[in-house]
C-alpha cells in the first residue's frame, strides 16, 4: 500500500478546492436566508447540511478526476491554458494520488455524504429525500457512466440544476420539510450565473476538451461565438432580479442583488475582447465566481433585511 504522504495531502486539498466550495455555500445562503426570514433556522442542522454537501463536493472532484485523466482531456491541456479554475484538479497528472487513492477518497467523501444525507432525512426532514436522491444521480452523472453529461452537451444544465433550484431548495427544505415555489425562483438567477462561469471555465479547456470527446457547449460553438453568448447570460439574470419583487413575498431589497453585473460585464467585456485567450491575461474566471457569489449575498441580504416573518 503507498505510503501517504505530503503529496497525498496536497491532493487531497486540491479535491477539497476551497474556493470553488464557494458555490455550495453561495447557493446554501439563498435557501438558509428564506428559512431564517419564517423564523425555522436550526444552526445545527444548517452545519450537517454543509458538511454532507462538502463531502459529496470532494467525491464528485475525485471520481471527475478520474475520468478526464481517462478520457486524456486532463492530459492534453497545454501549460499556457492551466489556470486556477478550469484543467481539473490534476491530481493524477500531477502524480499526486494514485489511481486507488483517488478512488479511495471518491468512496470515503461519497459514503460520508450519503450517511450525513440519511441521517438528515430521517432525524429532520424526511421531504429531503427525493431532492437528495435527484442530487446523488445528477452529481454522479456530470462525469460517471452511463450519462457522462459534461462529454455530451449536457454538462452545463446539470451545474445550473445543482447549483441553482437543488442546492438552495435542498438547505430550505432540510430546515422547514417543506418546499417553497419562492426558494425556486430566488435559486434560478444562481443557476444561470453558475453557467455562466462555467461557460467561461470552458475556454481555457476548448482544444484539450475538443481532442478527447469533451463536448460541451463551447466546444460545440467554437469561442467566438460562445464568447458573444455569454452576456445573455448575465442579461438573463438582470431581467429576473428586476421582476423579484413581483414573483417573491421579498420586496424591493431584491435589487441588492443587481450588484453582481459589475464583475458579469467585466467578464463578459473580457471573454468577448479576447475569446482565444483571455485567461491568460484577465482574471474573467474569478469575477465570474464573484458574480455568483454577489447575488447570493445580494439576495440574502434582501431577505434578511426584512427580519422574521411568522
Amino acid at each position: 500500500m503507498p505510503k501517504i504522504g505530503s503529496s497525498f495531502w496536497s491532493g487531497l486539498w486540491r479535491l477539497a478546492d476551497p474556493k470553488i466550495s464557494i458555490t455550495s455555500i453561495a447557493a446554501m445562503l439563498v435557501g438558509a436566508s428564506v428559512a431564517w426570514r419564517e423564523d425555522s433556522l436550526s444552526w445545527y442542522w444548517l452545519l450537517l447540511t454543509g458538511l454532507a454537501f462538502f463531502a459529496m463536493e470532494v467525491a464528485k472532484n475525485a471520481w471527475g478526476d478520474i475520468y478526464d485523466f481517462d478520457s486524456g482531456t486532463d492530459l492534453a491541456v497545454k501549460p499556457a491554458d492551466r489556470t486556477d479554475f478550469s484543467g481539473g484538479k490534476r491530481v493524477l497528472v500531477d502524480e499526486l494520488l494514485t489511481r486507488q487513492q483517488t478512488w479511495g477518497i471518491a468512496f470515503a467523501f461519497g459514503l460520508l455524504g450519503v450517511l450525513l444525507g440519511v441521517l438528515i432525512v430521517v432525524f429532520k426532514a424526511p421531504a429531503a429525500i427525493w431532492i437528495g436522491l435527484v442530487g446523488l444521480v445528477l452529481g454522479w452523472s456530470y462525469h460517471g457512466p452511463p450519462l457522462q453529461m459534461a462529454y455530451r452537451g449536457l454538462g452545463e444544465l446539470d451545474v445550473v440544476l445543482c447549483y441553482g433550484p437543488l442546492l438552495c431548495l435542498a438547505t430550505y427544505v432540510i430546515q422547514t420539510n417543506s418546499y417553497s415555489i419562492e426558494v425556486l425562483l430566488m435559486s434560478l438567477p444562481l443557476g444561470v450565473l453558475i453557467a455562466a462561469f462555467l461557460w467561461v471555465n470552458e475556454f481555457p479547456d476548448f482544444d484539450a476538451d475538443a481532442a478527447n470527446g469533451k463536448h460541451n457547449l463551447v466546444v460545440h460553438l467554437g469561442k467566438t461565438r460562445a464568447s458573444r453568448l455569454l452576456p445573455l447570460f448575465y442579461l438573463a439574470v438582470a431581467i429576473l432580479c428586476l421582476v423579484m419583487p413581483w414573483i417573491t413575498a421579498v420586496g424591493f431589497e431584491t435589487y441588492l442583488s443587481l450588484v453582481f453585473v459589475i464583475p458579469g460585464l467585466l467578464a463578459s467585456y473580457w471573454v468577448w475582447q479576447q475569446p482565444l485567450d483571455f485567461y491568460r491575461h484577465k482574471p474573467a474566471q474569478p469575477m465570474a465566481l464573484l458574480s455568483f457569489v454577489l447575488y447570493s449575498l445580494g439576495i440574502a441580504v434582501a431577505a434578511l433585511l426584512q427580519g422574521p416573518v411568522i
